[in-house]
């Protein structure tokens, strides 16, 4: 049983970023460099008080609105973004930041239309898979991290059936499928 999302909204003011609409985000490299490194800067603080736990929290509902757009979602999962996204997913002591870091992760997997080889899919999957098994009886956590973890292995499913890249380019660990199809025949 996976949870209905609840759309997301974030708040403009408190946003320290420029804000796009997704058709709008920088197109010139020099600003969408610098767009970028401002997100990543900002979601790889380690602030740890609650203010910066919320300001976290308001660039990623950001994030997801943006991610449902393949042009965007193709250009943030190729980005220096989704390494620092891994990194927060294991970082991050606070659940609600978890769940969302793997909502984004999740978009960005569901809306991609291209995907490079040195997108480090294999380490997404290995730690989603690893936060799932520590958490097995964490119902609401699963519900909220099993989605980005199907998304990324129909992303390198689709990725393989096309024939687009070889078979050893992202290995999903076993623990993966074992994973999934535990909590599977749980539900």
């Amino acid at each position: 049983q996976i949870m209905k999302q609840v759309p997301v909204r974030f708040d403009l003011k408190t946003l320290h970023i420029p804000v796009y609409s997704a058709e709008k985000l920088p197109g010139k490299d020099t600003d969408w460099n610098d767009f970028l490194q401002r997100v990543c800067s900002l979601l790889d603080s380690t602030e740890k008080n609650t203010g910066a736990a919320r300001s976290k929290l308001n660039l990623l509902h950001y994030l997801c609105t943006v991610a449902v757009h393949q042009e965007v979602a193709s250009r943030l999962i190729s980005s220096q973004l989704f390494p620092i996204l891994i990194h927060q997913l294991r970082a991050a002591s606070n659940w609600d930041i978890r769940a969302k870091v793997a909502r984004v992760i999740g978009l960005l997997a569901l809306h991609t239309s291209e995907l490079g080889e040195n997108v480090p899919i294999s380490e997404a999957i290995t730690l989603l898979t690893e936060i799932i098994r520590e958490n097995f009886r964490n119902s609401k956590l699963k519900q909220c991290l099993l989605p980005a973890l199907g998304e990324l292995l129909y992303l390198i499913a689709s990725k393989e059936e096309k024939r687009e890249h070889p078979r050893e380019c992202w290995v999903v660990p076993s623990a993966a499928y074992t994973v999934l199809m535990r909590c599977l025949r749980e539900g």
